[in-house]
This record gives structure tokens, sequence and C-alpha cells, in this order.
């Protein structure tokens, strides 16, 4: 009896665990788990986490904990919006004085999820059999489930824990649960710590086995209206704790309808296979890839063979828990939104603002697919095992398997190659002069200005500022309270016509701000300088008797200040005419600037003859939004109101009468006032997701 219940211990533990470890290692690798190892952790998303994380763990702790203040200085926020799983970053940040410099949990947090992913569908083939071998073969679909990997190639680190969503399924597909609200409890608010989505998914496979319950047990109305409420209790303490509420209405985004699944997704390998060819579809489509992979597809074909033959029954079990399935209908529906798509074509149709809104929240809808794809494999396992014997059901989960993991090599094997990039405790930085070391001494905080989400340099700027301990609103945010936003940008801009800075706080400026900058600067006092391909501002710098001495770079004055008949501002990434741009305009990009709003300005050096102003502009129009008005005004009179109609290659000219070169004689400078009656949001218009005001793209203003 002993060696019997040895080997059960073993299937029941080590052979999962054994199957999950094994995975990791094969499609991630083992530098991730060294703790000091950032080198993997340096693109985009994965610095936006770690980032987080580093900050918070040297912040003292806030009220409510999840505050991370010091990450983005007034852009509300908290750990939630910097994607740094804060349910390790509260078990660790208690650690910190104990832990290295450089500390991340996120390969540790991987090796977790899949090793969960094969115990969780370890568990949930126990539903259907009481053999070990089927069960661990049917427990490999789970981890080389494409959904799952392709998280890891887009280093969605923290939405690899699908174990969260056999955790929920497992829940309610089992007919008896030992305290099972103290384990939806637990499974609610852990997922609340790790990603909204997941909790949101796990949610709603918890509200429909409270209903499924309901009508199969008889479980009175009054316990599940008390369940609901205590479980709204607990996870809105969950969410405060966490500082979910500290963006206010920030939880409101745009892309509900651009981040869908498409029809097809489950069969468009986008390639995820060697065999399967690609179908084309929307940009988006990717949030809502859901490819079953050739193993899978095998096991539904055989499926439906099964089903006809009549060797399996499955509708006794898909009655019993009807409003599951209902459920997991509801979130297919949502998953392919309003913009409904097949392969690259498809329709949309309205939803009520309000409904637009609330979908909002979830942009990414395409995800919500999840616990419905899962839930088939689960079906398709049943069908496979139970109708056919066990040793004929073994053969073909063991050469389905196979072929699942062959087959989708095609896009999960270079995902090792990137994980397993040569170890580095930092990153390298193009901020090599001697002043950054000085300036982390003598200032406390690091701002961008014009403060944005995803400014152009967050990465750096971050980056330096987490490394000397100081506080920068150069953060990257998953959400962000857009009157905390408007807050600062309007402080910024009072610092910038003011030339009142703080005295403990280094100010790294666009090319929008470097006219403002100029002209307020207390040149006794402040610096102003190029430093690293940076426009650096350092407030009481030339009082500092400690400080490094560094160069004005004065050639800023003299190029404000002055222009020629017949000189061209270009307006592209590193164009000579970025600092000319006012107000109203959103970052450069390589081929020039949108505006932002339904206003802008550009401020011009005065030149003598000036006959013409022409402007080459690019422009948003689409077929069903087929122009942009702009009304120009010149020094405070109106000129002339364009229709543009063109994406690019628009020419504007705006003359200059007799009677307006005297108006402009008496002053030194120029100032194109733009008005945009018809400008929109990409993302309304079906055409990128993007959620700016555009109407104009300036390319470049010659003066003639």
């Amino acid at each position: 009896m002993r060696g019997k219940s040895e080997f059960s211990l073993f299937r029941q533990i080590l052979a999962p665990l054994l199957l999950g470890v094994v995975s990791f290692f094969w499609v991630v690798g083992p530098n991730v788990l060294d703790p000091s190892n950032v080198a993997w952790l340096g693109l985009g998303d994965p610095r936006q986490n770690f980032l987080g994380w580093h900050f918070f763990r040297y912040s003292g702790w806030d009220f409510p904990p999840g505050l991370n203040p010091n990450f983005g200085i007034e852009l509300s926020n908290s750990i939630v919006y910097s994607d740094s799983n804060p349910l390790l970053a509260f078990l660790f940040k208690p650690l910190s004085s104990f832990l290295p410099e450089v500390f991340q949990y996120f390969g540790w947090w991987l090796l977790a999820c899949f090793v969960l992913q094969a115990w969780l569908g370890w568990k949930l083939l126990g539903l259907i059999s009481d053999n070990g071998i089927v069960r661990i073969l049917g427990a490999g679909f789970f981890i080389f489930s494409p959904p799952l990997i392709f998280r890891l190639n887009i280093f969605h680190f923290n939405l690899v824990g699908h174990f969260l969503i056999l955790a929920a399924l497992y829940v309610a597909l089992k007919p008896k649960v030992d305290r099972r609200v103290l384990l939806w409890a637990a499974l609610l608010s852990v997922s609340a710590l790790v990603h909204a989505y997941l909790l949101a998914m796990v949610a709603v496979v918890w509200l429909a086995d409270i209903a499924g319950r309901m009508v199969t047990e008889k479980r009175p109305m009054a316990g599940a209206v008390l369940e609901v409420i205590g479980m709204a209790v607990m996870l809105g303490l969950v969410f405060w704790l966490a500082g979910y509420f500290s963006i206010g209405r920030g939880m409101e985004s745009g892309g509900y309808g651009y981040y869908r699944m498409n029809l097809v997704s489950m069969l468009d390998a986008s390639g995820w296979s060697f065999v399967i060819k690609d179908i084309p579809g929307g940009e988006g489509d990717y949030e809502g890839f859901n490819f079953l992979g050739l193993g899978i597809i095998v096991l539904a074909v055989l499926s439906m063979l099964i089903l006809v033959a009549g060797r399996a029954n499955i509708w006794p079990f898909v009655k019993r828990r009807s409003i599951l399935f209902v459920v997991l209908l509801g979130l297919t529906l949502f998953a392919l939104s309003n913009n409904f798509g097949v392969g690259s074509g498809g329709f949309q149709y309205p939803l009520p603002e309000q409904v637009l809104r609330v979908a909002n929240v979830f942009r990414a809808s395409g995800r919500m697919f999840w616990p419905v794809f899962y839930m088939l494999v689960f079906v398709l396992l049943f069908v496979v095992i139970r109708g056919n014997n066990t040793h004929l059901a073994i053969t073909i989960l063991a050469g389905a398997l196979v072929l699942q993991i062959v087959d989708t090599r095609a896009g999960w094997a270079g995902i090792r190659a990137k994980l397993m990039a040569e170890p580095a405790s930092e990153w390298s930085t193009s901020l090599k002069d001697p002043f950054w070391i000085d300036a982390a001494r003598q200032y406390k905080k690091v701002r961008w200005i014009q403060p944005a989400n995803q400014s152009p340099n967050w990465q750096l700027l971050a980056t330096f500022a987490g490394k000397h301990h100081m506080a920068t609103d150069a953060v990257y945010l998953a959400r962000m309270s857009q009157s905390a936003l408007a807050n600062a940008q309007a402080k910024a801009q009072d610092a910038l016509s003011t030339g009142h800075y703080e005295a403990d706080t280094l100010y790294i400026l666009d090319e929008t701000a470097l006219r403002s900058a100029v002209l307020s600067l207390n040149m006794e006092t402040d610096l102003l300088a190029r430093i690293d391909g940076l426009s650096v501002l350092a407030p009481g710098w030339k009082k500092c008797r400690n400080c490094t001495t560094v160069q004005d770079n004065m050639g800023l004055v003299d190029l404000l200040l002055t222009a020629r008949s017949g000189d061209r501002f270009e307006f592209k990434l590193g164009g000579n005419g970025l600092i000319n741009l006012a107000e109203g305009w959103s970052a450069s990009e390589p081929w020039g600037t949108w505006s932002e709003g339904k206003g802008a300005r550009v401020t011009l050096p005065a030149t003598d003859n000036l006959r013409l102003i022409v402007i080459e502009a690019d422009a948003l129009v689409t077929p069903a939004h087929p122009e942009q008005r702009v009304r120009v005004s010149l020094n405070g009179v109106f000129v002339k109101e364009i229709a543009v109609m063109f994406n690019t290659g628009n020419r504007i000219e705006i003359p200059v009468t007799d009677k307006m070169r005297a108006l402009l004689s008496t002053s030194e400078s120029l100032r194109l006032q733009f008005e945009f009656p018809d400008a929109a949001r990409p993302v309304d218009l079906g055409v990128a997701n993007d959620t700016r005001t555009l109407a104009l793209g300036l390319v470049s203003i010659t003066l003639r």
C-alpha cells in the first residue's frame, strides 16, 4: 500500500511539476531565473514592468500601499499601472533591504506559470480520466497552447498567467468543491493582483458558476446575492490596496474593435505553423491571436467523427453546465467586438456611447476569448478520451501533442533566443557625459516637458532616474489619470513661460518646449544646454560650486531670432523647425509632426520682404472623413480657410499682402495660428488604434 501511495503522490505532484519545468526550460531557458539579470527586460513593456517595480521597492510605503509616486510624480499611478505584477511586488517589497540593488522576479513568475499551467491542466484532465498517462498528455495541450506562449513572444509577462483561467474553469466544472467560496475569494484576489484582464475572465466564470449552481443544486437566491456582495466588498478592498482607484476615470481608453478577435483566428496560424497558411486580417488582430495549433485541430476533426459515430455523449455534460456555456458565448461575442472581422473583410455595427465606454476599459477584447479557448480544448479532450478505449486515446493524444509541439515551434522557437540574452545587471545608456553623475547628486527629480505617457525618451530617463533613486514623470503606464496629466502639463507650461523651475528638479525638454525655455531663461543661474543629444535645463546649475562646468548652447537663441527669405523649416524628428512649434502639437515622427487637438500654433522668426508662406502637410482624411478644414491666422489676423483633401503631399500657400507686411514689421516673430474644426481620432474612424485628436501633419514651412 505504501508503494502505491508514493506512486500516487508522484503522479499528483511530481509528474505535472516535471512537465512544467521541462517545458519552461525548453521554451524560455534558464537565464531569466537570475534575479540580477535584466538584459532580457530591456525593451518596451518588460522595461516598464521592471522599472515600475524598481521605483516601488525604493519608495516608502504610501497610503494606500500600492501607490508608486516616484514613477510618475503627479501622474497618478500605482504598481498596478506599470504592469509590475503587484502580487509579487507586495511580497518582495518588505524584503527589499535584503535584496541586491538590481532584483527582478519576472523570470521566476514565468517558471511558476508553466508549472501551474501543467498542474491545473492535470487537475482538469482528472475530471475526465484517472489514467496518469492520459492526464499528463492532456496537460501538455494546455502548456503548448499558442495564445499562452504568444504572450512571451510580445513580452506580456503578467498575461502568461493563464493558469488562473484554468483554475477558474476547474472550480466551475468540478461537481463538488470543498470551501468553494474561499477558493473563489482567493482566486479573484490573486487575479486582481496579477492583471485586470485575467480578473475579468475569472470573475465571469465565477458568476457563471454561481448562476449554474443555483439552477443545478437549487441553491437559494439569498445565498448567491450575499456571495456577490461579499466578493464585491472584498475586491473593492483589494483594488484600493493595490491602487486601482489612483487614476480616477483614466481606466477608460480607446481601441475596442481594433484589438479584436477575428472570426477566423482559431485557424489563422500567423506564423505559428509550418503547415497551415496565414490568413490576412486587421492590424490589431494580434491581440485576438487564438490559433488552435495543428495538434488541437486534429483533435477537433477526430472529435467530430466520434460525435457523429455516437461513441461519446457530450450533451449531458454541456446541459449540466449550460449557463457556463452561454456565458462563454457572451465572451466570444465581446472578443469579436462590434468591428466584426472575417479575415481581411468584415463589417461594423454601432454601439451606444455608454456601452463603448465600458467596453474600452477592456479594449483588447480579443484576449477575452481565452476561457473559451481552454474550454474548447477541454471539450475536445473529453470527447477523444471518452470516445475511445484508453490505449487508443493515449495513442491519439501522444500523436496530436507531438504535432502540436513540433508545428507550433514555427512561432515559439525564437522566443528562447530573445530571452536567453547575455545576462547583465544594467542596460546600456547614451548618457555618457560626466554631467549626469553630478546632476544625480544635485537633483531629486527628473521631469520631461511636456509631460506625456510613453514620451519619446521615457526609457532612457526613467532608467537614469531609477538607477540614482530619483523620481520622474518620464514614464510609460498602462492607464493614466487624464486630469492629472492635464494638470502636470499646465504646471510645466507655467514653468516654461515664467522661468520659475523647481530647484530640486532636472528638466529635459522636447523640441517644442525649447522656444519658451529660451525666452524665459534666467541666464545667470540656470543652465540650458544640449548634452548627449538631450536638451537639458538645470535650475541653479551655474551657482553650484561642485558641479561640472557645461558650455551653454546659446546657438539656440540665435536660431530662434534670425531667418532669411527662402528658409525651410522641417518638422520631422530632429528637424530644424521643431523648436518653433509653440503649442497644440504631438511628438515629432520621422516624417513630420501631427497637430493634436482643435488648434495649434507655430512661432517663426520674422523676415524682411516676406510675400508667401508655403506649408507642406499630411492630413487625416478617409473615405468617410474626406476633408480637413484648416483656418489660418497670422499674428492674430484671420487669413484664409483651406480644405485639405489628401493624406499626403498637400501644399498650402499663405500670401502675405502689403498691409500684412506692414503689420509684421513691428513684430519680432510670425505667429501662425491654425484651427481644425474637422479634427478627429483615428480610432473613431477605424483606421488605427490612435486616440489622439488629429488633423494636420506638418512636414515643412518655407518663407519666401
